[in-house]
């Protein structure tokens, strides 16, 4: 059931992703095509995307983990049986849950100064709200870590019972 929901909230959130690049597309045409042709760019341009690209980013973390997408050097790890592997993969997804845990448990108090001094950035006509780019953070962060953590429990699984590591949600 929660393998089910955390699934459902990384595909939808990786579709909002996809989207919000989308339509910075239309945004950057819009700013080069104004700077070109009327000498006059739309305002806060550079501000919206550095944003958004952050958003964009922390939006997929939690799929690209179910997805098996994340880096996986596995050369030496293939020469192991698959009780080792399974291991390993146990291993491996505690160091991702830690990284993960680290950036979360960072940037909440950053998000939560954000939200409470109206932090932005950007001057004069735009001024871009920090704080959506920060939760978000927090949000892929927290989901990225309920991804390994579901990895971990199905691996231990796998190397009790001595078979080949999940790598992705589709496997299992």
């Amino acid at each position: 059931m929660l393998t089910k929901f955390n699934d459902w909230v990384t595909k939808a959130l990786m579709v909002a992703a996809a989207i919000l690049a989308f339509m910075l597309c239309f945004l950057v045409v819009a700013d080069v095509s104004g700077r070109v042709l009327f000498n006059s760019p739309v305002k806060g341009t550079p501000e919206i995307i550095s944003l958004s690209i952050v958003i964009i980013c922390f939006l997929q973390c939690g799929f690209a983990i179910r997805s098996g997408g994340m880096l996986n050097v596995d050369t030496l790890v293939l020469r192991f049986s698959p009780r080792v592997q399974s291991w390993l993969a146990v291993w491996g997804a505690v160091a991702g849950l830690l990284f993960f845990g680290v950036i979360c448990y960072g940037t909440l108090g950053g998000a939560a100064h954000a939200w409470v001094s109206g932090e932005y950035e950007g001057e004069g006509a735009l001024r871009v709200p920090v704080w959506p780019a920060k939760f978000v953070i927090v949000l892929g962060c927290s989901l990225a870590c309920l991804s390994y953590l579901i990895l971990i429990l199905q691996n231990f699984q796998h190397a009790l019972r001595g078979e080949l590591p999940v790598k992705s949600a589709s496997q299992h």
